[in-house]
């Protein structure tokens, strides 16, 4: 199934991304690795139970990466020009290992490319939740998607 152009859109539009994904210590383990990232809160069972956590807490690199790659399938997937930027990601609540999360997306802005008249803009609101319906992290998405073929 592919993504969607920009004329298949309107704003308000709110769309239920169908895949689910439990969260692994593999997951949590190769992006924190992949990163370089020492944190001990991702890495360090014995630091991480003193926190206020009491466990390893995924890196939110991860969550943040999931949401994204959960959603393309229904927005952008063959459709996209390009990811022109990210704004106001936030991490409410935090996500461990064996939580499933699943994610949704509202068509928050549409507007014409100025530059690209085979293109237009598109700002999707993300927000990815886990098995309690918990918003574990959102964010604000521009993109610049294809027209549909004339």
């Amino acid at each position: 199934m592919p993504g969607r152009y920009f004329d298949e859109l309107k704003t308000g539009d709110v769309i239920v991304h169908a895949v689910r994904r439990t969260v692994t210590d593999a997951d949590n383990l190769l992006i924190t690795t992949l990163t370089h990232n020492p944190q001990p809160l991702h890495l360090d069972a014995e630091f991480a139970s003193q926190t206020e956590f009491g466990r390893i807490v995924v890196n939110g690199l991860f969550t943040f990466s999931l949401m994204i790659g959960l959603s393309v399938q229904d927005t952008t997937l063959g459709t996209l020009v390009a990811n022109l930027g990210y704004d106001k990601v936030v991490m409410p609540r935090p996500v461990f290992v064996g939580d499933t999360l699943r994610a949704d997306t509202l068509v928050a802005e549409l507007r014409q490319s100025r530059s690209r008249p085979n293109s237009g803009i598109v700002v999707f609101q993300h927000w990815m939740r886990n098995q309690n319906d918990e918003v574990v992290c959102s964010c604000l998405r521009i993109a610049m998607l294809q027209r549909q073929p004339a």
